[in-house]
């Protein structure tokens, strides 16, 4: 079995893409994430840029890495000087890395247009870099930039700039598809007459733009690449870079190169969200692989296909990725659907029973009203345990007042006081917020978190209004789907009403219920754990 090393670039060139920014704290986080994920390396930043990336490199070190080998990134000498006195590749050496990757020009009319230099002395910055980074121990991963635009272009000139970063010791040669506009065929091509005029291990810097970042990475490694960089969730500069979190599966589950282990796979997932969730960045419900809708099935038939076998409809075990395979309950939905779900959460689904018809036509009722499970599927679990007696109330609510006020100059504010009881005490609290949704979240977790800390956790990562009928313009009925997430999980709940506060309620209730299943109440912890050292023996 071949091996495949990944180079994730998630800190440096992921941070390019729009809205994506990342502190110091947050890229030490990702970076034990990727870290236990097994990439190979994890190329944290360009430390001749900024301070961030500096001082992300002076603390990393803290975190006792087990598989990634850090690296900084950076690019050639600039032109007519030394290697030894530019200034960017000193601060390689001073942030304590053992690994460089830096960047210089494979297509000439970059050379001429882009640094503004003859040929030949931009294939001495690329010899003078490289081995000037050797000379002081480094590995250095030189990326050819531009590099398919230039050997399309000119394919002496380009083969002429990685063969130059070779003889200075290279001991990689990242080839980069810098504007993303190349084929796979031609990836596969190229990669292979390279293959033949070095022999350097080769790797793939792929871009997304014609959102072939995944399919041209792996067309490079069937071609003879042995590393592949790219970033978590495909984030990056433009339309983002090669997709890790494709690659990685497509490679070790399709190709069955040997990429990471089987346990590591198994928690791509788990990494990808919390990435996402680090980031800001919401994820897509479908995104292969990861996405809460990569295995999840809608239409009857379908259902009752995989309730025989999984394979009938899912290309792999989604447990494989970290995944799981999801039901949605719809109006499409046959009864399969509602067995499934049931199955899932052994519930006894007898269509004979009392309780089972009673929860179909309550679905239905529910439907008919405005309801959308197949968005919701934290709202049927509680509905489906409900039915069955298998719902422990939480907390009741009591009432609660929202206040929204303005002020000339000054931004709208809202708070809210919430009451609720919990196990039989009535709590009540106060709290502002952005937006009187926000405030009646921040006062529900308040009156709650003394019973269960681990509510600080979780938060609303979407909120989505509907409006159901738009006849009735004010007046008209809405829904309201809520995205929560707890940094390894996400789930969704619904509410509909006339009024847009009191469904939001209904799906932030639901969503905080739903976060609290089987949590014990922090008392009876503390209690449960004190137990032992209070028993006297007599």
């Amino acid at each position: 079995m071949s091996t495949v090393k990944i180079f994730d670039t998630t800190l440096r060139d992921g941070t390019q893409g729009e809205g994506v920014s990342l502190s110091v704290e947050d890229k030490l986080k990702i970076a034990q994430k990727l870290d236990s994920l097994g990439v190979s390396y994890i190329e944290g930043g360009w430390p001749g840029s900024n301070n961030k990336d500096i001082e992300f490199f002076l603390r990393v070190g803290e975190l006792n890495l087990k598989h990634a080998k850090i690296t900084a990134f950076g690019s050639t000498r600039r032109k007519d000087t030394l290697a030894e006195n530019d200034p960017n590749l000193n601060r390689l050496l001073e942030v304590g890395v053992k690994a460089a990757a830096i960047f210089g020009k494979s297509w000439d009319f970059q050379v001429h247009t882009a640094i503004q230099t003859t040929l030949e002395e931009n294939l001495a910055m690329i010899y003078d870099s490289v081995r000037f980074l050797k000379s002081r121990g480094l590995e250095v991963i030189y990326d050819a930039e531009h590099f398919f635009d230039g050997y399309k272009s000119n394919p002496e000139y380009a083969v002429a700039t990685i063969r130059k970063a070779e003889e200075a010791g290279a001991d990689w040669i990242a080839l980069c598809d810098t504007n993303g506009g190349t084929l796979p065929h031609e990836v596969s091509a190229i990669v292979a007459d390279v293959r033949t005029r070095v022999s350097c291990p080769i790797g793939i810097h792929a871009h997304n733009d014609c959102e072939l970042g995944v399919a041209n990475s792996l067309a490079a490694v069937m071609a003879g690449a042995t590393q592949v960089q790219g970033t978590i969730n495909g984030y990056g500069e433009r339309c983002g870079n090669a997709n890790l979190v494709s690659v990685i599966p497509n490679l070790q589950l399709k190709l069955n190169y040997d990429v990471i282990s089987g346990e590591q796979l198994a928690s791509l997932t788990s990494v990808a969200r919390y990435v996402s969730e680090i980031a800001n960045m919401h994820m897509p419900i479908n995104q292969p692989y990861v996405g809460t809708a990569a295995f999840a099935h809608k239409g009857g038939i379908h259902v009752s296909a995989i309730l025989r076998d999984s394979s009938t409809y899912e290309h792999i075990k989604p447990e494989l990725v970290g995944n799981k395979q999801r039901v949605l309950v719809s109006e499409l939905a046959g009864q399969s659907n509602l067995v499934f779900k049931a199955q899932e959460l052994g519930l006894d689904f007898d269509t004979g029973n009392a309780q089972t018809k009673a929860l179909i036509e309550q679905i239905k009722s529910m439907e008919h009203q405005g309801y959308q499970f197949e968005g919701a599927d934290a709202t049927l679990e509680l509905l489906m345990r409900n039915a069955y007696g298998q719902l422990e109330e939480v907390f009741t609510l009591e009432s609660f007042k929202i206040m929204v006020g303005k002020t000339v100059n000054q931004p709208v504010v809202s708070e809210a006081i919430v009451k609720v009881r919990v196990h039989g005490e009535t709590v009540y609290n106060a709290a502002e917020g952005n937006g009187p949704v926000n405030a009646l979240d921040n006062a529900l977790r308040k009156c709650l978190e003394r019973h269960y800390p681990d509510i600080q956790n979780m938060h609303l990562a979407d909120y989505k209004v509907r409006v159901l009928d738009d006849k009735d313009t004010t007046a008209a009925k809405v829904r309201v789907l809520v995205e929560s997430s707890d940094f390894q999980s996400s789930w969704s709940t619904v509410g509909v009403s006339e009024n847009i506060i009191e469904a939001s309620w209904e799906a932030l209730a639901d969503s905080i219920r739903y976060a609290l299943l089987n949590q014990t109440p922090a008392e009876i912890r503390t209690l449960e754990h004190r137990e032992p050292l209070g028993i006297v023996n007599h």
